[in-house]
């Protein structure tokens, strides 16, 4: 059992695919095939169901588990060496849904830390949790919560989440809004996994009801532009308001205790983090999220 068919196999597992692995690996797909088989005669037992589809069985769940935390401390071995040995320069990886309102804290720490190589991940919340313990990503920031084993966590920022219209929209001049008066609004949003859809999707569930979507985005930047210009309505976090200064829009208060986001960060309970992380680490939950800038240190 080397490590190359143990990578191999990740690929597999993830993607539920012969061919398609095969192509990510760049080797022949009968290849490929031997490999699996080799693996399960190996340890006894099949790790794929194999009627219709490809499917990870569960005691491919379980090994799965197994490979990617023994790869993963591998490849920590190998950056903790790396460090070590270049006198404290070394890599980051942040994972994040978005990175709109990441640039103040990353823009913080490249100056103060110019020689640390920084890796930005875009990735959905449901593959945190693996990639994190698995040691792909050092930390991990997220907008809604991350349920799994093994995961450190600080919350960075609790906030309420507001709707936002073009200037001259009929809800423009309001303070607040029940979830009722948009019921029939026509609304711009992200994608299905994203934690603005989310909200959006549970805040109608709530009443019985189901958002009129006009538009799904996967240019999350891009939702404030397309409400100022009339195309619809959307929900915006409040701390995004300085983010969409551009764009000319309305932002009012959901009349909800539901309608609100709160902004996390996590990392592997149990992995080591570089001194890159760390540092990474310390500038994130030391930077002031509502004024947006780093905080005030007393003594």
């Amino acid at each position: 059992m080397d490590l190359n068919t143990l990578r191999q196999f990740l690929v597999v597992a993830r993607l539920e695919h012969l061919s398609r692995a095969a192509d990510e690996l760049r080797i022949a797909q009968p290849s490929l095939s031997r490999t699996m088989a080799r693996l399960e005669n190996e340890l006894g037992t099949p790790l794929f169901d194999r009627s219709g589809r490809l499917r990870l069985n569960d005691t491919g769940k379980l090994f799965r588990g197994y490979v990617e935390r023994s790869l993963g401390e591998l490849d920590a071995g190998r950056r903790a060496v790396a460090e070590a040995t270049s006198e404290g320069v070394g890599t980051v990886r942040l994972a994040s849904e978005t990175f709109l309102t990441l640039t103040g804290p990353l823009a913080a720490y490249k100056r103060a830390h110019p020689a640390i190589e920084v890796e930005l991940h875009w990735m959905p919340a449901e593959d945190m949790a693996r990639r994190l313990r698995a040691q792909e990503v050092d930390l991990c920031i997220a907008s809604q919560p991350i349920h799994a084993e093994g995961l450190a966590a600080t919350q960075l920022l609790d906030e309420a989440v507001g709707v936002a219209t073009p200037l001259d929209h009929p809800l423009a001049g309001r303070t607040s809004v029940s979830m009722d008066e948009l019921a029939d609004q026509p609304f711009i949003t992200a994608r299905q996994g994203h934690w603005q859809r989310r909200l959006l999707d549970r805040l109608f569930a709530a009443r019985g009801l189901t958002p009129k979507i006009v538009c799904e985005s996967d240019e999350h930047s891009a939702i404030a532009d397309l409400v100022s210009v009339g195309l619809g309505i959307g929900l915006i976090p409040a701390i995004a308001r300085r983010a969409t200064t551009r764009a000319l829009l309305a932002w009012i208060a959901v009349d909800s205790p539901d309608c609100r986001r709160a902004l996390t960060l996590f990392w592997g309970a149990d992995s080591h983090l570089s001194t890159a992380a760390c540092l990474m680490r310390t500038t994130i939950t030391g930077w002031d999220w509502v004024a947006g800038e780093p905080q005030e240190r007393l003594g």
